[in-house]
């Protein structure tokens, strides 16, 4: 029985900034249910991979497929809408609106599933996010706006779940409730597509890991491999 068609399913992507190329033939699939990493030094492409799956940056050259469909040319709201959310660096809330208003402004049903990420589930998922409910998104601490992030992503009930450096500059308590959350969707079967540096943490998550090195895919392999080969994390994952 043939296993069943990637998700995600990118071929030699190709793409860049002005004169500047930074992705040199990029290849990866990601099946439902699946968690897969991006690591790699900072500069390395991460970033303008997650760009280009999410057309925020065109291709200049290879392909990504999603559920089937062919995302070349597609603006990144049509790609959101096809059920791809991201959680991006930086958190990106708005100022003015309270987190209820960020919850049920961009409430959807995307994936298809009945019970989905209703208010009530996300703030059991995230009780602070219940207490701050009338907050508006500048009155947050730094750890609740990521949390709000990660929570405005799940409410449009995706597909794929892509999180950009979600643990990025979070006191060591939130950044634990982060990882029990990603833990969470894991068991649920969110697909998720994470780039993070903290890489122990991602061994016990993620079913697959890329390395990339200056725009290519140098590595690939399963969390038991890349916890085994310690000289990838010495030549490409090192400070």
């Amino acid at each position: 029985m043939a296993a069943p068609a990637p998700l995600l399913e990118a071929r030699r992507l190709e793409a860049g900034y002005g004169a500047s190329q930074v992705l040199f033939g990029i290849d990866l699939d990601i099946r439902a249910g699946q968690v897969l990493t991006l690591l790699g030094r900072n500069g390395m492409g991460k970033s303008t991979t997650i760009k280009t799956l999410i057309g925020a940056l065109a291709l200049r050259g290879g392909s990504v497929r999603f559920g089937g469909t062919d995302l070349r040319g597609l603006r990144p709201d049509a790609i959101a809408r096809l059920g791809v959310a991201i959680v991006p660096e930086g958190r990106q809330c708005f100022p003015n609106l309270t987190v209820r208003e960020h919850l049920v402004a961009f409430a959807d049903q995307r994936n298809g599933q009945r019970e989905g990420w209703n208010l009530a589930r996300l703030y059991a998922l995230f009780p602070r996010l219940k207490e701050r409910e009338n907050n508006l998104g500048h009155q947050l601490s730094g750890g609740e706006q990521q949390m709000l992030a990660i929570a405005r992503a799940l409410s449009t009930n995706p597909r794929l779940l892509i999180l950009d450096e979600a643990t990025e500059g979070l006191a060591p308590v939130i950044r634990e409730e982060i990882w029990r959350c990603l833990r969470r969707l894991k068991d649920a079967g969110q697909t998720t597509l994470v780039v993070d540096k903290y890489i122990d943490r991602l061994l016990g998550l993620a079913d697959h890991h890329l390395v990339l090195e200056r725009g290519r895919v140098v590595w690939q392999g399963d969390s038991a491999a890349l916890d085994a080969d310690r000289s990838v994390w010495a030549r490409y994952l090192g400070v």
